[in-house]
């Protein structure tokens, strides 16, 4: 069979995914993210795959397509890729003309790996310097309980803030959780009546679930755990558990009302029923982690966006089913463009 891959050439020029342009050509490896085997209107088989690199991933397309090829597509593998990008929709697909399986020894795992671009364990120890300032001693054993856990701790560091949707790598969930932290000691002054200990330590344990709910790697995905009880849950369950371990150690009983307000948080900090929380924000400190988890979450989204859209001639992005929107890529520079608009009133 003749060899229709250029493996020299693909080394040597490897486009990264954020970098792929509309009508360009491919002939590299990719991460394989996700695959399924789909049915055309007609009946015919086609794959629909995700692929990717360290820098993002593309929607993927094989048609006319069998079970065969489907198999030999190694999950969360490496596969080699002959194709051509082009415009679907407003966004960049990939179809793919032919491939085959790559060894994992045969490819650099720093190109497919993405992790954040901040040392985890410097943004891990930034974040425990603001939780140390915690005065409320039943909420500073609590926090030291979970920093104490080496295997939470461990997780914690590895997990993606998110599957796909925000700071999803490695490293990702220590980011955001900081960011959020930081964001809340910034504000805390402007609102003295909120309870502060209560909402650093909110802060810090809101999205800790995570850890249990999503894999990280050459691809993320949600556990099985995940998947049946979410991190929302899981980081309530685990507040009741450390903070059992906590009054034992001190002798006495944990607050429950501590508990109650900590697991409130917690359970309504994604704001409204429909994006997954159990209960409403019912207290100012909940309302206070929920605004602040999703600016820093829509700040990431935006950002991202405009630095990745691959239409580099065009003043607005894709659209954005997530947001709902294209956005406006130059709001950060106020110098007058060539766009045509003209002055703002005619003399």
């Amino acid at each position: 069979m003749p060899n229709r891959y250029n493996t020299r050439t693909m080394n040597a020029n490897r486009v990264k995914v954020k970098d792929l342009a509309n009508g360009q050509a491919v002939d590299q490896v990719f991460v394989v993210r996700e695959k399924d085997l789909r049915t055309t209107k007609t009946g015919t088989f086609y794959i629909s795959a995700t692929l990717g690199d360290a820098t993002g991933g593309i929607p993927s397309r094989m048609w006319q397509a069998n079970e065969a090829i489907f198999q030999s597509i190694p999950a969360e593998g490496f596969l080699h890729v002959k194709g051509r990008v082009e415009d679907y929709r407003g966004s960049l697909q990939l179809v793919i003309e032919a491939c085959r399986p790559m060894a994992a020894d045969k490819v650099d795992m720093g190109e497919f790996i993405a992790t954040a671009e901040v040392n985890v364990d410097e943004m891990w120890t930034e974040l425990l310097a603001i939780t140390r300032k915690i005065k409320n001693k039943h909420l500073k054993a609590l926090v030291k309980k979970f920093i104490e856990d080496k295997q939470l701790v461990a997780a914690v560091k590895k997990a993606p803030a998110a599957v796909q949707m925000h700071n999803p790598y490695i490293g990702g969930l220590v980011e955001h959780t900081l960011m959020v932290t930081k964001a809340a000691e910034k504000l805390l002054p402007m609102y003295p009546k909120l309870n502060a200990d209560l909402t650093i330590t909110g802060a810090f344990l809101h999205d800790l679930g995570k850890a249990a709910e999503i894999t990280g790697g050459l691809a993320n995905h949600y556990t099985d755990r995940g998947m049946l009880v979410g991190h929302i849950t899981i980081a309530a369950i685990w507040v009741q558990e450390k903070a059992q371990l906590v009054g034992e150690e001190l002798g006495e009983p944990f607050p429950r009302k501590l508990v109650n307000l900590l697991q409130h948080i917690i359970l309504s900090h994604h704001g409204i029923h429909d994006y997954g929380s159990p209960k409403l924000p019912a207290i100012p400190e909940a309302y206070f982690i929920h605004f602040l988890d999703n600016l820093d979450a829509k700040m990431y989204m935006t950002t991202h966006q405009i630095e990745t859209d691959p239409d580099k001639d065009s003043a607005f992005t894709s659209y954005n089913k997530q947001l709902e929107t294209r956005l406006y890529k130059y709001s950060n520079q106020f110098e007058e463009d060539e766009s045509g608009d003209g002055p703002l009133f005619e003399e």
